[in-house]
C-alpha cells in the first residue's frame, strides 16, 4: 500500500457523505477525491484508473467485469446501502478484492410514501394544477382529478413495500389485487389482497404499482404487448427498478393511450438526460429517484463508508463486508 492511497468516491449527488461523518482520520492517511456529478466513458476512467479504493453511492455507476479489469491498482470496493445490482462481484472476487457496504436505514417506508405521493400526484393532476396557480391562473378545464375510492389497485410484488402500498390503498377505499411470480392466494389474503393473474391485474386495475426486484423472469415484464392490455384510464407507477418496464416501448404505449398516465421514480439512465423522451408529456409524472433518499438512510452512509475505509487501512476485516 502506498503512503497515501487514492480513494475515489463516485455519485455523491446529494453531497452528503462528508457531511454525515468525520473523515479526518481517512483524510490524514489517504488522498480522497469525492465526485458529485455523474461520470461516464473517459471521464470516469480518468477519475478511477489509479484508485486503490472506490466508493459508489448505491448502484449509480455500473461496475462490470470489463471496467474492473481496467483498474490495476484497485484493492477494495465499497458501496452505500445493502444491495448493488450493477456490480460484478464475481469479477472482484476473482481478483481477491474485498467488497464492503453500509447499513441502509428506513428506505422501505420512504419508498412506500413516495409511491403514494406519485399515485396521488397523477390521479389529482397536481403538477398541472400547481403550475397554473404559480402562473396566477386557476383551473383550466383540461381534465379533472379522479377519485380512487372504489377503484382497483394492482400491486405487482407484495413484499414489505408492496404490502404497505396495498394497505394504504385499502385505507383509501380501493380494492387491492396482487401478482408476483410466486404469489399464492393464501399469502395475498394474509396481506389483505386478492391474488389474480398478471393479465387480469393489468387489464382491470386503475392503478398498477411495481414492487419487484428484477430477475431474469421479470426484466421487461411490462413490455409493449402487456402495456397494451392496460386500461386507457390507468396509472402506471414504478418506484422499484426501471428494468421491470420496457422503457423503450413506453412512449408508444402512451401515444396509444394504454396506460393513460405514468408516474416514475426510476430510470434506465440516471440522472435523466435533457432529451429524455417522456419529460415534456403532461400525462407523465417524473421524480428524481427519491424513493430511498431521506435523512435516516443517508445518515448511515457516511459513517459506514468511513468505518470500512479505516478497517481496510488498518488491515482489518471490513466493518460491513458483502456476504454473497
Amino acid at each position: 500500500m502506498s503512503a497515501r492511497p487514492k480513494v475515489v468516491v463516485l455519485d455523491d449527488y446529494e453531497q452528503l457523505l462528508r457531511k454525515t461523518a468525520d473523515w479526518s482520520a481517512v483524510d490524514a492517511r489517504c488522498e480522497v477525491h469525492v465526485r458529485h456529478e455523474r461520470l461516464r466513458g473517459q471521464a470516469l476512467m480518468d477519475a478511477i484508473v489509479d484508485a486503490e479504493a472506490i466508493v459508489v453511492v448505491r448502484d449509480r455507476t455500473p461496475f462490470k467485469a470489463d471496467l474492473i479489469a481496467k483498474l490495476p491498482k484497485l484493492k477494495v470496493f465499497m458501496f452505500t446501502g445493502a444491495r448493488n445490482t450493477q456490480l460484478d462481484t464475481a469479477a472482484l472476487a476473482a481478483r481477491g478484492i474485498p467488497v464492503g457496504h453500509t447499513e441502509m436505514g428506513t428506505s422501505k417506508d420512504s419508498t412506500t410514501e413516495l409511491t403514494w405521493a406519485l399515485i396521488l400526484a397523477a390521479a389529482k393532476r397536481l403538477e398541472a394544477y400547481l403550475a397554473l396557480v404559480r402562473r396566477g391562473q386557476w383551473r383550466d378545464g383540461k381534465g379533472l382529478p379522479v377519485v380512487l375510492a372504489g377503484q382497483r389497485l394492482g400491486v405487482i410484488g407484495y413484499g414489505s413495500i408492496g404490502s404497505k402500498v396495498g394497505q394504504i390503498g385499502k385505507a383509501f377505499g380501493m380494492e387491492v389485487v396482487t401478482w408476483s411470480p410466486h404469489m399464492t392466494p393464501e399469502r395475498a389474503e394474509k396481506g389483505g389482497a386478492k391474488s389474480v393473474t398478471l393479465e387480469e391485474l393489468l387489464s382491470t386495475s386503475k392503478v398498477v404499482s411495481l414492487h419487484l426486484v428484477p430477475s431474469p423472469e421479470t426484466r421487461k415484464l411490462l413490455d409493449a404487448a402487456r402495456l397494451a392490455t392496460m386500461r386507457p384510464d390507468s396509472i402506471l407507477v414504478n418506484t422499484a427498478r426501471s428494468a421491470l418496464i420496457d422503457m423503450a416501448a413506453l412512449p408508444a404505449a402512451l401515444d396509444a393511450g394504454r396506460p393513460g398516465m405514468v408516474a416514475l421514480d426510476v430510470y434506465d439512465d440516471e440522472p435523466l438526460p435533457a432529451d429524455f423522451a417522456l419529460v415534456k408529456r403532461d400525462n407523465v409524472v417524473l421524480a428524481p429517484h427519491l424513493g430511498f433518499v431521506n435523512d435516516p438512510v443517508f445518515s448511515k452512509f457516511g459513517p459506514g463508508v468511513v468505518a470500512n475505509l479505516l478497517a481496510w487501512l488498518d488491515g482489518k476485516p471490513l466493518a460491513h463486508p458483502l456476504k454473497e
